[in-house]
């Protein structure tokens, strides 16, 4: 390794840019401790060796060699950090082999401080390098000189050659983290191990290369022409091919942000999804659009930042570099280095605290309207180059043309504020209300409100009557509340089926009694596409200075009062502290979830599932539950939507799977061949290697896939059909049978069973519970069951708690029945108890159709018991 910008030839050039009080003065103990490293480690291989220079006249060869190997380098970025991988190896081996330990270690120190001098490091990075870099090569030759044999050709060497350069690499690589952990903290232990492999995969590499050469030359030194010819024509390939590699990858880019641009247009999220693709595309810790006043419409510029979600509306004022390109339609590029004959957009550039920026005009038809620019690289070692410039101006001439005939200035301006749906002002324009409102000294008696109201039958019109009556129905809310509203509130949509209403009212009671009314208002009957729709809404109240201080929190809290709303009758709910804590609370079982996961705390209880015609048990569904130690037993429902939202659904899923596969395998190996049903998240559908692990968690268990069922809920995954129907293709040629669940309660279930291979479907419990006192439940019932005979499929009636619900289910024809009448979702040992105590065991022999004896062993090895469920139910 190389030092301070090395990390097993992996480099941090600059760890940060931003300098922090006290870190030269922290490095002191790194750089006292590494140099003494160096220092005992020469002197130790001094003792063994013996000292002096000889041979001098290589010393200058592989100053040379070392000094080619720091310049060799392949960078490779990693968030803000740079590292780059080096070959200095190769001449480290070479050297342990034909210098002194004294001469090697100041021909590799001469090297370091050359290399650091022409990149002009600052002191303490120079200093801390040369240090880390001594303490390397002391160890390489302290060990190498303990254990060594001289013959090339002896294994004993090479093991010596990679042990040296392995504890070599090994001191570097904590140098470098040390470095890196008093100049930004500690790093994520996932960049370190992957540095950790890179170091290790590259020091092997490189150590084996400078044995391969120094045997190679220890045959005939004429053999380095042959080398080197091998290297230049590897090199030229590898460079050939890598610029392929960019130019794929640039049109590639170039067609995706295209498209994306495209796409942005309609959805009303062009500015936002521009800059931010502009920013990752030129690998930019920011990309700003930037139109000036013009007559009364204000100065706008528009930020993207790398550690910011959304954009920054932001008042530049006048700036020189942006008034250059606005005025001539030039390019600017300024860079950290070279001279620029214009000092005063140097002066600017120094200004602006940014070490390189590149700004081209944005025009609309002939004329420059604004400027599309990047500042700042992310990679350390690297700034904008002539390639860079294209490719900005490749990409604001694309996003010039998405929106040359819809003037760009106004349209960006408005968009940045507003909700094209309903022509509200969106959160953006909220938080600044909400920001101002607060920051006005308040008035005796009064408070500042903001009310956030949750409309609950967004989703059903969609499903039911398309996206365009949903719409319709947005914007007819929103016009409801902008209308009732007080003179001087601000009525705005937060996105989805969510709306807010920011105003000052005289006390609390005001409050609530207006939050009633507009409620009231806003869940009238709708007439919508020749249909009356009836909407729910829960109101969420927060005040200023009552709950809050600041606009976060008031967000954050109203939140969590609409979230209690749509428990209450009247549909409206003030903010408590009590409301925060359950919030809190679940968010305090993430990393209880992920250790009960990773600890196996949790359990699986199972359903039996009964073929109503033969009344056998032919499987049963498993539902996870957690022996929360605190809590008590947790249902899926508390704990699953933390999975979902947390990433932690994708463990959790394959926790189930494997437990409920193992526990079908026992079965099968006693004679049972009862099916498991597993519970299928939509967000599980999202993730295209679930096929592929789903195969492997098989294999592992030696389970057939037709013995699998997952279960999916209707709707829940597929309202963005395009990657889930793939996945659950996937998942239908590989033999898993496929349930719909909760079938009949969501309004497009015709048209999924057109579109998604399913086997089964499930009828909602409630309509199996309402069937026995409700005709239209009944009603419902039989269609279902009717339409799953018509289409091939099974049925299953879950939620059977009567006598007469399993007569009515008999006698329409369904297939299978789980339920309270049968049993209630049982732990593996009750349901063994349940199972000897409700079931009776038949053969089905395999090897004789007659059913007669045949005396043969291999067939009664073959016979399989069935399990009809007999006894009093309940």
């Amino acid at each position: 390794m190389d030092g301070l910008e090395t990390a097993g030839e992996v480099r941090v050039a600059d760890v940060t840019r931003r300098r922090i009080a006290g870190v030269p003065t922290r490095l002191w103990p790194l750089v006292l401790v590494t140099a003494a490293v160096g220092a005992a480690g020469t002197q130790a291989a001094i003792t063994v060796a013996g000292g002096g220079l000889a041979p001098a006249w290589l010393i200058p060869i592989f100053i040379g060699l070392f000094l080619v190997g720091e310049a060799t380098q392949l960078h490779v970025q990693l968030r803000r950090e740079t590292h780059s991988f080096s070959i200095s190896e190769i001449p480290l081996v070479l050297g342990l082999y034909w210098l002194s330990p004294l001469a090697l270690v100041l021909s590799r120190l001469t090297a370091v401080i050359v290399v650091n001098a022409v990149r002009r490091t600052t002191p303490h990075k120079f200093v801390t390098n040369t240090t880390v870099a001594a303490a390397e090569t002391g160890v390489a030759v302290a060990v190498f000189a303990y254990m060594s044999p001289l013959d090339t050709t002896q294994p004993l060497l090479w093991i010596s050659m990679l042990l040296a350069v392995g504890l070599a690499d090994l001191v570097s690589f904590a140098g470098i983290l040390a470095a890196i952990t008093l100049y930004e903290g500690r790093p994520a232990p996932v960049a370190v191990t992957r540095l950790v492999i890179a170091s290790i995969s590259v020091g092997v590499l490189n150590t084996t290369v400078g044995l391969v050469v120094l045997i190679v030359l220890k045959v005939n030194m004429l053999a380095l022409v042959l080398l080197v010819v091998l290297a230049v024509v590897l090199v030229m390939g590898y460079r050939a091919y890598a610029q392929f590699l960019a130019q794929h990858k640039s049109l590639g880019e170039l067609y995706a942000f295209t498209r994306a641009v495209s796409t942005a247009r309609q959805e009303n999220s062009l500015a936002d999804t521009m800059l931010t693709r502009v920013r990752e595309l030129l690998s930019a810790e920011s990309a700003t659009l930037w139109m000036p006043a013009l007559g009364r419409h204000p100065e706008t510029a528009l930020v993207a930042r790398v550690d910011q979600a959304g954009l920054i509306d932001e008042q530049l004022g006048e700036d020189p570099i942006r008034r250059r390109v606005l005025d001539t339609g030039v390019t600017v590029h300024l860079g950290p280095r070279g001279a620029n004959a214009d000092l005063r957009l140097r002066r600017a550039l120094r200004g602006r605290d940014v070490k390189d920026l590149i700004v081209v005009p944005l025009r609309s038809g002939t004329a420059v309207v604004g400027c599309l620019e990047v500042a700042d690289r992310l990679h350390d070692l690297a700034t904008f180059g002539a390639a860079d410039v294209r490719l900005l101006e490749t990409l604001a001439a694309h996003a010039a043309v998405a929106v040359e005939n819809s003037r760009l200035v106004e349209r960006l301006r408005y968009d940045a504020y507003h909700d094209t749906t309903t022509g509200l002002p969106n959160r953006r324009r909220l938080v600044e209300a909400v920001e101002a409102a607060i920051a006005v000294d308040p008035v005796p008696d009064e408070v500042v409100a903001l009310l956030e109201f949750d409309i609950d039958a967004l989703r059903g019109v969609n499903e039911t009557l398309g996206h365009k009556a949903g719409d319709r129905l947005l914007a007819e809310v929103g016009r409801r509340l902008r209308e009732h509203a007080p003179d001087g509130a601000l009525v705005a949509r937060l996105g989805g089926d969510e709306f807010a209403v920011l105003l000052r009212a005289s006390g609390v009671d005001c409050v609530v009694a207006l939050a009633t009314d507009l409620r009231r208002v806003a869940i009238e009957p709708f007439p919508l596409e020749n249909f009356t729709i009836e909407v729910g809404a829960a109101v969420g109240v927060v005040l200023f200075p009552d709950h809050a201080d600041d606009s976060e929190t008031l967000l954050r809290r109203v939140d969590a009062a609409t979230d209690a709303a749509k428990a209450l009758p009247r549909g409206v709910a003030v903010y408590s502290g009590a409301m925060e804590s359950r919030s809190v609370h679940r968010l305090g079982l993430v990393p209880e979830l992920r250790r009960a996961i990773e600890q196996d705390e949790l359990t699986v209880h199972y359903q039996p599932k009964v073929a109503l015609a033969t009344r056998e048990l032919i499987g049963v569904e498993c539902l996870v539950r957690w022996n929360h130690p605190e809590q008590g037993l947790l249902m899926p429902g508390e704990f699953v939507p933390v999975a979902e939202h947390t990433g932690l659904i994708g463990p959790l899923t394959r926790w189930v799977l494997r437990n409920a596969l193992a526990e079908c395998r026992r079965w099968q190996d006693q004679g049972r061949p009862l099916g498991v049903s597993v519970n299928l998240s939509a967000r599980t559908l999202q993730d295209p290697d679930f096929p592929d692990e789903l195969d492997q968690l098989l294999a592992d268990a030696g389970v057939p896939p037709e013995l699998l069922t997952l279960e999916i809920i209707e709707g829940g995954a597929l309202t963005d059909a395009e990657r889930p129907l793939a996945t659950l293709r996937r998942l239908a040629e590989r033999g898993v049978r496929l349930s719909l669940d909760d079938f009949g309660v969501g309004t497009s279930a015709f048209s999924y069973l057109r579109t998604i291979p399913v086997h089964e479907i499930k009828i909602d419990r409630s309509f199996v519970l309402g069937m026995n006192t409700d005709a239209a439940d009944l009603g419902i019932v039989r269609s279902i069951v009717g339409l799953g005979r018509h289409l091939g499929l099974s049925v299953v009636a879950e939620g059977v708690e009567s006598e007469r619900a399993l007569a009515h289910l008999e006698e329409m024809g369904c297939d299978i029945a789980q339920g309270f009448l049968f049993a209630r979702p049982l732990p593996q040992d009750r349901l063994e108890s349940w199972v000897a105590a409700r079931t009776e065991s038949t053969t089905e022999s395999s090897g004789d159709p007659s059913g007669e004896s045949s005396g043969d062993a291999a067939a009664a090895d073959e016979a399989t018991r069935r399990l009809r469920v007999v006894g009093q139910h309940g």
